[in-house]
Parts: C-alpha cells; sequence; structure tokens
C-alpha cells in the first residue's frame, strides 16, 4: 500500500510539473501573440531567444527573431520580395539575385555628386531635393557612392576580404547580393571638406540628422544598432524609405530592419 502511495504522489507531481510548465509555455505564447508581427511557426525561436536573452521586451524578441537574428550571418538566407519597390529588404538574411538591376535607375544632377552616381528615379528626385535645400541653408551633401552592381560589390568585398579577412570585413562590407547598394536606393555622402567616414564631424551631418526623413531618407547603420544591422557605424549611409515611412522610424527609433518585421513583413 506505502509503496502504491508512493507511486501515486511521484505520478501527481509528475502530472503537476507537466502542467506548470505547460501553463508557463501557453502564458508565453499568449504574450507573443498580441503582437501584430507574431509568428506562431517562430514561437520556439521566441522562447529560446528569450531565454537567452532575458532583459529584451517581448516586442524586442520577435522582432529580432523575425529578422532572423537567432541565427549566425549569411544563414538560412532568403530571397528577398518586393524587388523594384522601395520596401525592398537587404540585410544580412535577404539577398537579391545577381542579375538584379533595379528599373528607373537615373543619374543624379551633377550639383549633388561628385561623379557619375545613380539611383532610382524615386529616390534620385529626393535626393536632389535634399541636395539642393541643404545648400540653400549653407550646407554641402553630395553623393559620393550610390548604386553599385553586383559584379562591382564583389570585386569591392574581396578587395576588403584581402586586405583584413573575412570576419573583419563583414563587419563594414556587405558580401555580393546582400548590399543595399544593389536596390538603387541608397547613397553614401560627404560633405566635400571631410572623408566620407568622418562625415559625422561635419556640420552637415547635423543637417542630415534633423532633416533627411522629411525627404524620404534614414541614416540605415546608426552607432547605437550595431547589433540589429550587423553593421558598424556608417554616418554616410542613407537609405531612401519614402518620407512616411521614414518619419515614423525616426518617431519610433527603428532601423529599416526592425521596421520591416514589424509593418511590411505581411
Amino acid at each position: 500500500m506505502k509503496k502504491t502511495l508512493i507511486i501515486l504522489t511521484i505520478i501527481m507531481l509528475t502530472v503537476g510539473c507537466s502542467l506548470n510548465n505547460k501553463n508557463k509555455s501557453d502564458k508565453k505564447k499568449a504574450s507573443f501573440s498580441k503582437l501584430s508581427y507574431y509568428k506562431d511557426e517562430n514561437l520556439d525561436r521566441y522562447k529560446k531567444y528569450k531565454e537567452n536573452n532575458p532583459k529584451l521586451s517581448d516586442e524586442d524578441i520577435v522582432t529580432r527573431v523575425n529578422i532572423g537574428l537567432d541565427n549566425n550571418y549569411y544563414t538560412n538566407t532568403i530571397k528577398t520580395p518586393f524587388l523594384n519597390s522601395i520596401k525592398i529588404l537587404s540585410n544580412k538574411y535577404y539577398y537579391m539575385p545577381n542579375d538584379y538591376v533595379p528599373e528607373n535607375l537615373e543619374k543624379i544632377s551633377s550639383e549633388c555628386s561628385n561623379g557619375t552616381r545613380q539611383l532610382v528615379k524615386e529616390a534620385r528626385l529626393s535626393f536632389e531635393k535634399l541636395c539642393i535645400t541643404a545648400k540653400e541653408q549653407g550646407y554641402v551633401i553630395r553623393a559620393m557612392s550610390a548604386y553599385r552592381s553586383y559584379n562591382y560589390q564583389s570585386t569591392l568585398y574581396q578587395n576588403y576580404v584581402d586586405k583584413d579577412g573575412v570576419d573583419a570585413a563583414d563587419t563594414y562590407s556587405a558580401r555580393p547580393g546582400f548590399s543595399e547598394h544593389q536596390t538603387g536606393l541608397v547613397v553614401d555622402v560627404d560633405d566635400g571638406k571631410y572623408s566620407f567616414t568622418n562625415f559625422h564631424k561635419s556640420s552637415s551631418f547635423k543637417w542630415m540628422q534633423d532633416n533627411a526623413y522629411k525627404y524620404g531618407f534614414i541614416m540605415r547603420y546608426p552607432e547605437d544598432k550595431v547589433d540589429i544591422t550587423g553593421y558598424s557605424y556608417e554616418s554616410w549611409h542613407y537609405r531612401y524609405v519614402g518620407i512616411e515611412a521614414a518619419t515614423r522610424m525616426r518617431e519610433e527609433k527603428l532601423t529599416f530592419d526592425e521596421y520591416y518585421f514589424r509593418y511590411l513583413d505581411k
């Protein structure tokens, strides 16, 4: 009889623990699932990422896992949707085909660039407005790099690898197919005085911080979001996303990666 009671007690404790764990799991699912960008197929990944990053909010957990940050860079990569759209995403998990050339590439005015640079028409028009307005207010914003083909990026990236090694190169240069420059929506800028890597030291940089969003541009790789973007800080690298999106990202302090997986990845 005593032996039977012991066995029953063990069974009850086991069932109780199982139910308790299930309740905790259900509560965590309920917490995550309140978010509009929650994905049921990612639930186990959310839980594991939360265990490893307990101080992050549920919003950040779900966003980061949806981006793919629970996996190593350049693993589980996906062909990016929204080709030929300002919604296109390019990062270390989403790539463009090697033969992808955006439609409507147009040359940036010589008044706003230091050579032959191209952007998609919508981005070009907005950048030139930005450039001219800045000039009227006493600042210089000029394009020193814009659209790059897959082949161009391939050569550039390999040069960096040869110089610094793969691990270092990956912190500041995109692999071919993964470069935002291939979208035709990105412009690297300088002010004609400082080198582009020192753009943050110029008064023109401060102007860009205050005004770029008004023309639909965002700084793509902010200093405080390296863990999200996977790239070191680039004060000179601006991405066209449209005025509405740029304004929202500014207000909510989001990178394009975060914005994409909260509002565009439906």
